[in-house]
């Protein structure tokens, strides 16, 4: 009897990999460009994603029957390439919420007291000239957070900046019934102008696209920050560049870009009040363990001939029992 082949684009947790033995062959992708995902992958059974699928290796991949996102968000996967082709698709949803959440509140405290000014004078200039920047820091307690978008990272957020800081939450969503008790429902242009932190946990769509815009950063106030754990498209970067260049800003920490890995000329790099991570925010050993255990999970429920618990284009499972009608 063949053997299952689980394909992943990266290397899973171990405890991961344990889960899997002797229900199916781990097979790790030898590069990431779209032509070796495609063609290593069409002879999966189901792949694990953790980069950007080519629709191509939908085209011809006759036992596939899952593609699981190793996290939340499902953008990596072409959906309605994976629909026509028969195939499920699922995530696994919360795993990294709370990491993605303690990742926000580091890089806005770290803004708030201008850390990065502190530890390069402090390196550079030694003691006094590190700590000259003291008395333009900025406490969190007593401020406003605005969080646009409030899934399961955007509320975890909301939970910590309210219990653990006692601070003001307001919030942007496209379902005001998925704010909790407490969280005040803005539109977008109230957030950006109410906030003194503004977090940004929302999916990529068309219509969160560029959604802070030239005129919403405008009406930010001066000292406020910008925490992005959301998807860089979401961000004009021009409009944020050309702000971060007049201190019309506070700061902005990025954890996500439009294009990446940023390149290391990006005019991002010239800012002091600007801290770059290389999309970390919801990478622990911790996380990582429990995304890939749901997605083993979510694969050996699928290699059993069962759904996903957390399936993402139900409409498709008519098509895929047709495919594997036995």
């Amino acid at each position: 009897m063949r053997e299952p082949v689980v394909f992943s684009t990266h290397q899973l947790h171990p405890r991961a990999r344990e889960k899997l033995s002797g229900a199916g062959r781990l097979v790790i992708a030898s590069a990431l460009d779209p032509a070796t995902l495609a063609n290593e992958g069409r002879m999966a059974d189901v792949v694990i994603v953790r980069a950007p699928l080519p629709p191509a290796l939908f085209d011809d991949a006759p036992q596939l029957r899952a593609a699981i996102r190793h996290g939340a968000g499902i953008d990596m996967i072409p959906i309605e390439a994976a629909s026509r082709a028969g195939v499920l698709v699922a995530n696994v949803p919360g795993a990294n919420a709370r990491t993605v959440a303690e990742h926000a509140f580091f890089a806005a405290i770290a803004l708030l007291r201008r850390f990065r000014r502190v530890d390069k004078d402090l390196r550079s200039g030694g003691w006094l000239a590190g700590r000259a920047h003291a008395e333009q820091g900025m406490d969190l307690s007593g401020r406003t957070v605005g969080i646009v978008g409030m899934g399961n990272v955007g509320n975890t957020v909301a939970s910590i900046a309210r219990n653990g800081f006692g601070l003001d939450v307001i919030a942007n969503s496209r379902r005001r019934d998925s704010l909790p008790e407490g969280v005040g429902f803005v539109d977008l242009d109230e957030l950006f102008a109410k906030a003194d932190v503004i977090v940004l946990c929302c999916p990529l769509t068309p219509e969160t696209t560029g959604l802070v815009s030239r005129e919403r950063i405008a009406r930010m106030k001066p000292e406020s920050v910008l925490v992005n754990v959301a998807r860089g498209a979401v961000i004009d970067d021009e409009a944020l560049i050309a702000a971060l260049k007049e201190g019309r800003i506070g700061g902005a920490a990025l954890d996500v870009f439009a294009t990446q890995p940023l390149p290391p000329d990006h005019p991002y790099f010239a800012f002091d009040n600007v801290i770059i991570t290389p999309h970390m925010a919801g990478i622990t050993d911790d996380s990582m363990l429990r995304m890939g255990v749901g997605a083993i999970e979510e694969a050996l429920r699928v290699l059993a001939g069962e759904l996903p618990v957390n399936l993402r284009n139900p409409e498709v499972v008519e098509h895929y029992r047709r495919r594997f009608a036995r």
